[in-house]
């Protein structure tokens, strides 16, 4: 199942680590919040130290997601019940998260029957993810 189809490091993106550390809260970011936060980034994610990949965060809630080495996928995002929901092509039932900020990034928790995957922000860039697209070359 692709559990986490967010937000989130091609290998050929070198994450850039954010200059001002985050202040912690204990609450979720609100939908405002987190567009305030995310709009106009490339942020990665990792797992347990692991990469697991990158997403970039457009105007108007347009989301561009990518698995470490694989192909991007194209949302968009919205909240529903203090989540913020990612819905993708090719996708009929969105992967909803819970973010926090913490004083290295964001953290974000799947809200889904896994129990809760964790995912941590690990670099911070403007540059735009690398989409080729699939089957390109010879």
């Amino acid at each position: 199942m692709r559990l986490a189809t967010l937000a989130l490091c091609l290998g050929l993106l070198g994450p850039a680590f954010a200059e001002t550390p985050l202040q912690v809260a204990d609450a979720p970011l609100t939908a405002q919040e987190f567009e305030a936060y995310a709009t106009g980034k490339t942020l990665s994610y990792a797992q347990g130290g692991v990469v697991w990949g990158a997403e970039q965060y457009l105007p108007g809630r347009r989301v561009i997601w990518a698995f470490t080495e694989d192909d991007c996928q194209y949302g968009h995002w919205f909240e529903d019940q203090g989540n913020i929901c990612f819905l993708y092509e090719d996708q009929d039932q969105p992967q909803c998260w819970r973010f926090f900020r913490e004083t290295t990034g964001l953290r974000a928790i799947f809200m889904g029957a896994d129990g809760g995957t964790s995912l941590s922000e690990v670099g911070q860039s403007e540059t735009p993810l690398n989409c080729p697209g699939p089957d390109v070359g010879v």
